[in-house]
């Protein structure tokens, strides 16, 4: 995996994890239940909005990224 990939995942990793917290409930997500809405801050890279798919440096939401498949890893930390 080259580093500039890895890198757009951390930095992508990092966009989610602070996104966590924005809408963190005091209930966890119902099994089979789907995603709240919420809104992202648009990498700053030019680079990384396009692996992301997005059409610029605005705010976005999840549904906006051109992929398949968007896999979140959420850490609960205490």
């Amino acid at each position: 995996m080259s580093i500039r990939r890895r890198w757009r995942e951390m930095a992508l990793s990092v966009v989610l994890l602070a996104a966590g917290a924005a809408w963190a409930g005091d209930q966890p997500p119902a099994v089979g239940g789907t995603l709240p809405d919420f809104t992202l801050a648009a990498p700053k890279a030019a680079e990384d909005q396009k692996y992301l798919g997005l059409a610029g440096p605005t705010d976005f939401k999840i549904g906006d990224i051109q992929a398949a498949v968007v896999i979140i890893e959420i850490f609960n930390m205490y």
